[in-house]
């Protein structure tokens, strides 16, 4: 690894011995030339040196540099027409292009696309474990109440599992639900369900794009071990003003997008709303009780010159959910994100963003005379600055800066319920510098590698206890505006790809990510009032070192895939409640005094074989894996099977176009049930019945599978209205899958035990009516 740095350092500092040669470059930013979208990934290449090719990078900016001549360049993407551009260089030369998608020249594309961009994407990059999906595939799969989600949807790929039923919570290569990192326009969500996770927070009508990186990440990415989800809202549409949405059973939603200024200027505003609450008060029981959640997202830009645009984009959601005077609870996310693209010359573009982002809940219970409340939050403000250097045709850089300051206010309790005091916030910043080099050292061998070196400093103004298997050993106070300890890491990140030949190649990968931030959850599937704490002297830096192999086979002219990836992932510093753990919110007590700390290890195998293309279109994607945490004080010091282990997860995804007003969908699903204690014993104290429980995570919940299916009836156009209906069945053989099991005393055979499981959702009907004009 210090070669390839010291190689990086020369090849920035010396750019000229390199490249001396390259005297020209075309370059320029390319779009949906129907709606003013920029495109992401798009594949440039030059007709007359068929070696030489770029993709455009996440804000639709390319460059090439060519020897002096006349060229051909052909710029292609999935759904769009391909289009060919005659260009003389002998000068640097600005192409701003805009691509045609081939439903507007009155063809249907009967694809469901996994990975947007080009079809032998999977064969080319560098990248590994990374899934693109488009947003545009996902709206007639099955899904829960109608609802199409980006994060259900991802949950269907190999690698990725549910938390459980209904939940939008994902484990990621044996990580835990708080070790992917999720941004929405570059800022993080830190809870990405709506009614505790049987939807997401992402209304899809808003969304252009939406990436999942397991693990090998370019180093720009940082701050989780497990994965990344990266989803980029709309532009706005800057040629005309479109209106679409949905009203379904229990949620509508309304986007609304246009032009400010022609071609210079657009805006894009989304909003929806559950109603379930309306049903409610059509009961006595419930008239009372309120359960919904909300969203609004709302984005802007405008083109300040040729050169220099700005973007500002917001989100706010949030739900509630109470009965009557007596309990109410809400929590949401809120985000901002202000970015400033720049092309600075025809070989750098610049992207500066400054970000804002927080995650709240509030809880309030009421009995007689007594009352008891709980709050807690997490917010962030973000700088980043990020540069793309077009190094000649060989190399891709990207290097940059982030600095984020957290405050994190601790779950409090107050009221006459309780003997608490309001627990002190908690600061802390957060920075990290990385540089990353996609290198295309051969025609066949393309290398993805970098360094990223990331910090994190407890602040001042509160007191740090320091405690050695739950024992307080000792205390550190920090006056306001103080600096305390300072953790820094190296974070070597390195994948390869070897094209075998025209439809096949092997790629192979070593990442290490480190991570700051962790969530204490106490709940198999989370709740909104699970708790987020930083690293302290205490609780350490979380380290992920993956190692990861895969090969892709393409056929028939790339319209069927079929990737494989093998992995093995060693982690240090996990975090884990100790045996007996009491989770309170007392103010004297301190949740580090009730943690653990040990290592754990994820492998696994993947699979996933597509078909992109004809009436029938799809996916299979299987999964074998085993993931186990080891921490001194948990099951004798043994190795034990992590929560959301499963050793076998299966998906079948399919749609067929009947003809161009019908089609059908259907998935399938099977996995292997999460690690769960259950007790092996009991006794009787003073009245009450107490279960003993022996080694941790030793037994299995029952294994979960289900079928849903789905239709789309598109009837014709009538003028600018194009609407369509989506008729669904969650559930369709009323499999009753366990959500929870507990154990009693069975009265009718006293001095046994029985289990009662508690299913959520048997079979669940939709329809929805889908608009746009």
């Amino acid at each position: 690894m210090n070669k390839v740095i010291k190689s990086l350092v020369i090849l920035l500092m010396f750019p000229s011995l390199v490249f001396a040669q390259v005297k020209y470059t075309v370059s320029g930013t390319i779009k949906d030339k129907k709606n003013g979208e920029l495109l992401i990934g798009v594949t440039v290449k030059i007709a007359e040196k068929p070696g030489i090719g770029t993709s455009a990078n996440e804000y639709g900016f390319y460059s090439i540099a060519l020897p002096k001549g006349n060229y051909t360049i052909i710029v292609s993407y999935v759904g769009y027409e391909e289009q060919r551009q005659a260009v003389q260089l002998d000068k640097n030369v600005k192409l701003d292009l805009s691509l045609e998608q081939t439903s507007d020249k009155g063809t249907n594309l009967k694809e469901v696309v996994v990975s947007s961009g080009k079809k032998d994407k999977n064969l080319s990059t560098a990248q590994m474990g990374t899934e693109t999906l488009n947003i545009k595939s996902i709206e007639k799969l099955p899904v829960l109440f109608g609802e199409k989600d980006v994060l259900k949807t991802i949950q269907l790929l190999p690698g990725v599992k549910s938390s459980g039923e209904g939940s939008s919570g994902f484990s990621v290569r044996g990580g835990a639900t708080d070790q992917n990192l999720i941004l929405l326009d570059e800022a993080p969500v830190y809870n990405a369900s709506h009614l505790l996770g049987f939807f997401s927070t992402f209304n899809s009508d808003a969304l252009k794009d939406a990436s999942l990186i397991k693990g090998n990440s370019p180093s720009q990415y940082g701050g989780r071990l497990s994965s990344v989800m990266d989803i980029k809202m709309k532009d706005g549409n800057n040629q005309d003003y479109n209106v679409t949405g949905g009203i379904g059973l229990i949620s509508s939603r309304l986007s609304v997008e246009g032009p400010i200024q022609k071609d210079k200027s657009s805006f894009i505003i989304s909003g929806r709303r559950t109603y379930a609450d309306l049903f409610l008060k059509a009961s006595d029981s419930f008239k009372d009780s309120k359960l919904y959640f909300y969203d609004l997202n709302a984005k802007a830009n405008y083109q300040i010159n040729e050169n220099n645009r700005i973007y500002l984009s917001g989100y706010f959601g949030r739900d509630v959910l109470g009965f009557g005077n007596t309990f109410g609870t809400d929590w949401g996310n809120t985000t901002a994100t202000l970015r400033w693209n720049s092309i600075i010359n025809s070989q750098l573009f610049s992207n500066t963003s400054f970000i804002y982002s927080n995650y709240d809940y509030k809880l309030n219970f009421k009995s007689g005379g007594s009352d008891f409340g709980l709050n807690s939050k997490i917010q962030d403000w973000n700088l980043k600055q990020d540069f793309s250097w077009f190094a000649g045709n060989k190399h891709a850089v990207r290097f940059g800066l982030q600095s984020i300051y957290h405050t994190i206010t601790p779950s409090r309790a107050s009221g006459t319920a309780t003997s608490s005091f309001p627990k002190d916030s908690k600061y802390s910043w957060e920075n990290a510098v990385y540089i990353n080099d996609d290198y295309k050292a051969t025609d066949r061998l393309t290398v993805n590698y970098g360094l990223r070196l990331s910090g994190f400093t407890i602040l001042g103004g509160n007191t740090y206890n320091i405690y050695n298997n739950g024992v307080l050993t000792d205390s550190v106070a920090l006056g306001k505006g103080a600096f305390g300890k300072t953790y820094l890491n190296l974070e070597p990140r390195i994948t390869a790809n070897y094209r075998i030949n025209e439809y096949s190649s092997l790629k192979a990968g070593y990442s290490r990510n480190t991570q700051n931030l962790h969530l204490l959850s106490n709940s198999s599937s989370g709740s909104p009032t699970d708790q987020w704490i930083g690293s302290s002297y205490t609780v350490k830096p979380e380290i992920a070192d993956q190692i990861s192999i895969g090969y892709s086979r393409n056929f028939a002219d790339n319209n069927y895939e079929v990737n494989v990836e093998g992995y093995y992932k060693n982690m240090l510093n996990q975090i884990d409640y100790k045996n007996g753990a009491e989770i309170t919110f007392d103010a004297g007590k301190d949740i580090e005094s009730e943690l653990l700390f040990g290592k754990g290890r994820a492998y696994g195998l993947e699979l996933i074989a597509k078909k992109k293309s004809g009436r029938l279109t799809g996916w299979i994607s299987y999964t074998l894996s085993k993931t186990e945490r080891k921490i001194d004080g948990i099951n004798n010091n043994q190795w034990y099977n992590a929560r959301l282990d499963k050793t076998h997860d299966i998906s079948v995804v399919a749609t067929y176009q009947f003809n161009p007003k019908w089609s059908l969908s259907g998935l399938f699903l099977y996995s292997t049930g999460n690690a769960v204690t259950f007790p092996t014993g009991k006794y009787e104290l003073n009245g009450q019945t107490i279960f003993q429980y022996s080694n941790r995570n030793a037994d299995r919940m029952p294994a979960y599978h289900r079928m849903d299916l789905s239709a789309t009836y598109e009837p014709n156009k009538l003028k600018r209205l194009h609407g369509s209906w989506t008729f669904g069945v969650y559930n369709v053989y009323g499999r009753q899958n366990a959500y929870t099991i507990t154990f009693e005393d069975n009265t009718d055979k006293p001095g046994t035990t029985r289990a009662i499981q508690t299913s959520l959702f048997r079979w669940v009907p939709n329809i929805t009516y889908n608009f746009k004009f």
